[in-house]
């Protein structure tokens, strides 16, 4: 497998060429791959012949033609290896598995998980890995050998340099990239992205390619982030830090942001915003559902909140995501103006509240952006919801090893 790795990579652009034609592409006879691609139909022949060898690839059988010889189909053996895709949030870790042609197997999601930047923490999600490894290797419905996982990509928020393989903002504890430290542990080489890329991926993979070409996928979780999509490819910027949207200087207040700096956006849309705006309006007086809660002293959780939006009509609470969706509208009219995309996705935790954000979102782009550019432009929730992150980081997984 590895040296079938290296190949593609360094040693045959040919070969990998054709593996990744059909990959992208679907079954195709050796001749019409030999006109595609440009190349006689004997070097298509011999390489075809090696890959299947290697069992990348199979034979298909003959395709139908109303005249003259009949010739074989060849495609990809989707279970000629898997990639596992972790996505650690701040209130759940999400884990996945793909085969070759990236059809989802197998996904789990522990909500009872809370991040704590530790060394800890990152030995219990070394261990959730190679336990889930463990499992889908055992379970008979999934027929899935751990010596064919070929890699592994775990999603992390903030600064990453995915290149490099550094976390600048978590998990960060020695000069050794985060990426190099898991491989290490894990035993089968991981790589890292930031977690709003690898959701933006995996909901354009699946939803939007081939259909939309420019695209901005908003992750509104604890935090906030963005990622631009341009002409079908993800954009990451000089050092991969692009999309750090909930660190524009935004406000005049005195709040102060994880990352050091007050006044960004992030410190009024978020998650964590949520919570902080709904504890201090009850403890001021104003009357909510969970009140009581926050009377006995107890803390209250962002999934209260969700909770009390969806399932109470919590009208403090409806009040206070209303807000988050007006600011949030308001600086997603400026990224409409200034990048003039065909479609705005609204992804993360925050996106369970559905219309009491996009409502004011929708309203705010109205007063804020140009209409001549805003019509053309969709905003929907993220249609993959909270497996966007796990599919993406499973794609990236496959991606970056061949």
């Amino acid at each position: 497998m590895q040296t079938f790795l290296e190949s593609l990579r360094k040693e045959n652009p040919i070969k990998r060429r054709i593996f990744l034609q059909l990959l992208n592409n679907g079954q195709s006879s050796i001749p019409d791959l030999a006109k595609e691609m440009n190349y006689s139909i004997p070097t298509v022949t011999k390489y075809v012949a090696l890959l299947c060898e290697e069992g990348f690839l199979c034979d298909y059988g003959k395709v139908e033609t109303k005249e003259g010889r009949h010739p074989n189909l060849y495609g990809v053996v989707a279970a000629a290896c898997y990639y596992i895709g972790v996505d650690i949030r701040w209130f759940s870790l999400s884990i996945g598995i793909i085969n070759l042609t990236g059809e989802l197997l197998h996904y789990t999601i522990d909500e009872s998980f809370v991040f704590h930047n530790t060394p800890e923490t990152l030995d219990y999600i070394c261990d959730r890995i190679q336990r889930y490894i463990q499992k889908v290797s055992q379970d008979k419905t999934l027929l899935i050998q751990s010596k064919k996982i070929l890699g592994i990509n775990v999603n992390v928020s903030g600064r990453v340099n995915p290149q490099l393989g550094y976390s600048y903002s978590i998990l960060n504890f020695t000069e050794t990239p985060l990426a190099d430290i898991l491989t290490d542990r894990l035993g089968i080489n991981t790589t890292i992205e930031n977690d709003t890329r690898a959701m933006a991926l995996g909901e354009y993979a699946l939803v939007y390619e081939g259909k939309v070409k420019n695209l901005i996928f908003i992750n509104v979780g604890w935090g906030l982030g963005a990622t631009m999509v341009f002409d079908g490819k993800i954009y990451y910027g000089k050092s991969g830090f692009s999309g750090e949207f909930g660190h524009q200087n935004v406000f005049d207040n005195e709040i102060m942001c994880h990352c050091g700096k007050k006044g960004c956006l992030e410190t009024e849309v978020s998650g964590l915003a949520l919570q902080r705006t709904v504890v201090e309006r009850i403890q001021s007086g104003s009357q909510s559902i969970l009140s009581a809660l926050v009377a006995q002293g107890k803390t209250l959780s962002i999934y209260d909140i969700l909770d009390a939006i969806m399932d109470k009509d919590d009208t403090l609470c409806i009040e206070a995501i209303e807000e988050i969706g007006l600011k949030l509208g308001r600086e997603i009219a400026n990224l409409i103006n200034l990048l003039n995309p065909d479609t705005v996705v609204i992804g993360g935790l925050l996106a369970r509240t559905e219309d009491y954000l996009l409502l004011p979102i929708k309203t705010a782009v109205k007063k804020y952006s140009l209409n001549i550019m805003s019509k053309d432009t969709k905003i929907v929730f993220s249609k993959i919801k909270e497996k966007s992150g796990v599919i993406g980081a499973c794609l990236t997984a496959r991606n970056r090893n061949y």
